[in-house]
């Protein structure tokens, strides 16, 4: 086995977060020894979310078994969903906000053709649907529970709450064409090609708007443990609450 050094494109706070989280975990379960300190641990989980490093190249390099590096990264993704923003808490946040954007996105997974729930029409591939509430200057403020990737980014709002939640706090959001009919507060551009001008200029302007979501979409995805994910679909939830406390724990 070779071995090289390497680095990961985070700051020393998300380490530190992170290792006080797990840290507080052992001592409220009563650990008294382990293979990875804290600090180890941490750096363990955030090479495989960030750089998506499987299981088999982290144990070799950090010098312990398989069965421990899965156990170790699965705690630490489970320490931070915990600590993950609920709905309320993100509406909450966003009161004091101008506006919200919603956008949905198909995290891609590994499952064959007869697994047609999770087959998305629209990208073609299979997936799980999330939905994500961003601010006005495209910091990621919420991100939802994943659905199976052939559901509808309206239907998966719905499901969620997500209609229910802004139209009830009388907050304006600006979402694509995927979600109209939505109602309330939520605004989306006009549909259709052969439009008057007046309405081609708010497209235009609604996009302008719109594309700071993207910006937290790509943040999302930079944690490349999502560009591919490998593992049960069961697990996949906690993975992006993870992503989401890293973050807010990054900026």
């Amino acid at each position: 086995m070779l071995v090289y050094p390497s680095a990961i494109d985070l700051s020393s706070r998300t380490l530190r977060f992170l290792a006080g989280r797990l840290s507080a975990r052992q001592a409220e379960i009563g650990t008294r020894w382990r293979r990875l300190p804290a600090g180890r641990q941490a750096l363990l989980a955030l090479a495989h979310l960030r750089c998506g490093d499987t299981y088999a190249q982290l144990a070799a390099g950090f010098g312990i078994g398989l069965a421990t590096a899965f156990r170790y990264i699965r705690e630490a993704i489970e320490v931070l969903a915990a600590r993950a923003p609920t709905l309320d808490e993100a509406v909450r946040v966003i009161r004091e906000k101008a506006f919200v954007i919603l956008d949905g996105t198909l995290l891609p997974i590994d499952r064959i053709a007869a697994d047609t729930p999770y087959y998305s029409g629209k990208h073609k591939r299979h997936g799980m649907n999330v939905q994500a509430l961003t601010d006005p200057f495209g910091r990621l403020l919420w991100a939802s529970p994943a659905l199976p990737g052939s559901t509808h980014d309206l239907t998966a709002a719905r499901h969620h709450g997500i209609v229910d939640a802004l139209t009830n706090a009388g907050l304006k959001c600006w979402a694509d064409k995927a979600y109209q009919g939505a109602g309330g507060l939520i605004r989306v551009p006009f549909r259709g090609r052969r439009l008057k001008r007046w309405k081609r200029r708010h497209n235009s302007s609604h996009a302008k708007i719109r594309c700071l979501g993207e910006r937290a979409m790509a943040t999302l995805k930079g944690w490349r443990v999502l560009r591919k994910l490998r593992c049960s679909t069961n697990r996949i939830t906690d993975i992006v609450k993870a992503m989401v406390v890293l973050h807010h724990a990054s900026t």
